[in-house]
């Protein structure tokens, strides 16, 4: 196997959790999750009437944890919740009450914990990720156990000493780290895309083909099922802007329009909205890449589905297309608005979806490599600056422009030779992290700049 090499699933990149952050609130969850079981190895000379649990959040999980669910995403993890298994009416009322308590399972006893157990560390901390927490169980002031936990962006997480995606068991069929090198393991195999995810897939998680399309289908299942909650409700969203949701609006308009020419794009338009907003009201969504951007691909393969009438396979083909774009991106750059900016988030769910449109529409891997460049290089330096900490200004809306972006770069991509670009999407995935890295931590996701500081009327 390739030094560095891909071994992410494609299960591990789309995942189903509630919004409306997956590095807020999913990774914080499963982080809370890992802890509780890490606490219940412990020795039961432990027990104590002293026992207390601390939570510490640092750098963007402390900035903008609290309109992102943070606080209450731990909590339900300590209380033995896992992501895709949650019900979103319970989670949203977490916290709700700051001082009512919530038992954590301690070896059959229980500690309770409320808001005073956080401690939303506002300075500088030295880490290797901006999005931080520190879970300690303590006997009086004295730490029994510690662990600290990086949220990575798209759900994914680590704990201190370990390396992300660290699995040895975990080998691919064909092993690669940039989109040159998968290229020449189809050219030499002489095996489509398609088949090529599908072996590193089984390689990786020891399912069968038809267990893996399966759960490709279900994935779109809980993709469409947000987008078509979306379309129908009403409410306010959470939170104190005080937000309207847009979706049935103009999934209205789009109907009364059906047969205008700019129909098409208001229907897509009202899909990625319908997913953003269902999104931001804390609701069940896919990660796609992460919560934040988890109204393009839904909203892309919502049309796709149901105006293009694209066969189930086909419809699996491009989930296949866009995971392998997003592992590149992943791997090799970021998808964590905290270290990327919004390009980061949007700009790797559009890329992805171009990959998606322009993979279903020709097969043609040199097409959808330079639809997905196209994409990114359109949202290089994109901020993420959401207004009060919430995912709703100007997240949802980025969401319908990233998968219009998206269906250009597809256009743009297959409208002529796709062998004389000029970029490739490895050279670009590198601009995107040095980018990143530039870029001024006021614009990662802690509400410090832009928009969040613009906007204060809102």
């Amino acid at each position: 196997m390739l030094k560095n090499s891909i071994t992410t699933s494609i299960f591990d990149l789309f995942k189903v959790g509630p919004g409306p952050s997956s590095s807020h609130t999913i990774g914080p969850m499963k982080a809370a999750y890992d802890f509780l079981r890490e606490i219940n190895k412990l020795p039961e000379t432990i027990i104590s009437d002293a026992l207390s649990i601390h939570i510490h959040l640092y750098g963007s999980l402390s900035a903008t944890g609290k309109g992102h669910g943070t606080d209450r995403a731990i909590v339900a993890g300590l209380s033995g919740w896992q992501p895709d298994a949650c019900d979103p009416v319970k989670f949203t009322a977490i916290l709700k009450d700051s001082s009512e308590k919530y038992p954590v399972n301690v070896l059959g006893n229980q500690v309770f914990i409320n808001a005073e157990n956080f401690f939303f560390e506002k300075g500088r901390y030295d880490s290797p990720h901006a999005n931080t927490m520190v879970l300690r169980l303590l006997n009086g002031s004295e730490i029994i156990l510690e662990h600290e936990y990086y949220s990575i962006g798209g759900g994914f997480i680590y704990r201190k000493g370990e390396k992300p995606d660290a699995d040895e068991t975990r080998q691919p069929r064909y092993s690669y780290a940039s989109m040159k090198e998968l290229k020449a393991h189809l050219e030499k195999e002489k095996i489509s895309l398609t088949d090529f995810m599908i072996a590193n897939e089984m390689a990786l998680t020891g399912a069968s083909r038809k267990e893996i399309e399966r759960k490709i289908d279900t994935i779109l299942d809980f993709m469409h099922k947000a987008v078509k909650r979306g379309l129908k409700d009403k409410h306010v969203l959470p939170g104190t802007i005080k937000l309207r949701r847009k979706a049935p609006l103009l999934y209205q308009k789009a109907k009364n329009l059906a047969l205008t020419s700019d129909s098409f794009l208001i229907f897509l338009n009202a899909y990625c909205l319908a997913a953003s907003e269902e999104n931001a009201a804390g609701n069940i969504v896919v990660t796609a890449p992460t919560s934040g951007a988890s109204g393009v691909i839904p909203g892309v393969t919502y049309l796709i589905k149901n105006h293009f009438h694209y066969s189930p396979q086909l419809m699996r083909e491009g989930m296949l297309a866009a995971a392998a774009i997003g592992f590149l991106v992943k791997h090799n750059a970021s998808i964590s608005g905290a270290e990327m900016g919004c390009m980061g988030e949007i700009g790797s769910a559009s890329a992805m979806a171009a990959a998606m449109l322009t993979y279903c529409a020709t097969k043609n891997i040199n097409a959808m490599e330079a639809s997905a460049e196209i994409a990114i290089e359109h949202h290089l330096g994109m901020t993420c600056d959401p207004i009060g900490g919430y995912v709703q200004i100007p997240c949802i809306e980025r969401n319908a422009m990233g998968a219009v972006k998206a269906y250009n770069a597809f256009l743009l991509a297959t409208a002529g030779d796709s062998s004389l670009q000029k970029i490739s999407l490895d050279s670009v995935i590198k601009v995107m992290k040095a980018t990143g890295k530039d870029m001024s931590k006021k614009y990662k996701e802690t509400s410090e700049a832009g928009l969040a500081l613009s906007a204060t009327e809102c």
